[in-house]
């Protein structure tokens, strides 16, 4: 059972990923403020963690950053999830520290698919 952290300000979005993590075995710890996220991580020491790009106060790309630059936390995996992707964006998350990134609305055999194969390149290492 890997332990994933949710960062999602969107109370309907963070139900339906916690439920689905949960009822694929793994147990999720939901953090609907931002500001909460880097506290929330080292108490949890998430296998994964989930965030969304648009949050209020510290936005994904911004998250993303606080987690790289925590020791502990620097290379736990991130999947990023956003419903505003444009032009060069998903490069632009993939540079601040994204493993992959989902766009909103979400397909649900993609999620668990993308989750699963980030856990699987985990527990392998990195590639050589």
């Amino acid at each position: 059972m890997a332990k994933i952290m949710v960062v999602e300000d969107n109370a309907l979005n963070i139900k339906l990923f916690c439920d689905l993590l949960t009822a694929h075995g793994h147990e999720a710890k939901d953090v609907m403020d931002s500001r909460d996220a880097i506290d929330a991580a080292l108490e949890l020491g998430p296998d994964l963690v989930i965030t969304d790009i648009q949050l209020p106060f510290i936005n994904g790309i911004e998250l993303m950053g606080m987690i790289r630059a925590e020791e502990r936390l620097a290379g736990v995996p991130i999947m990023a999830v956003t419903a505003y992707a444009g032009e060069g964006d998903g490069e632009r998350i993939r540079q601040a520290g994204a493993a992959a990134y989902l766009e909103k609305p979400i397909s649900v055999a993609r999620f668990i698919e993308t989750v699963n194969g980030l856990l699987t390149q985990k527990e392998d290492g990195p590639a050589q």
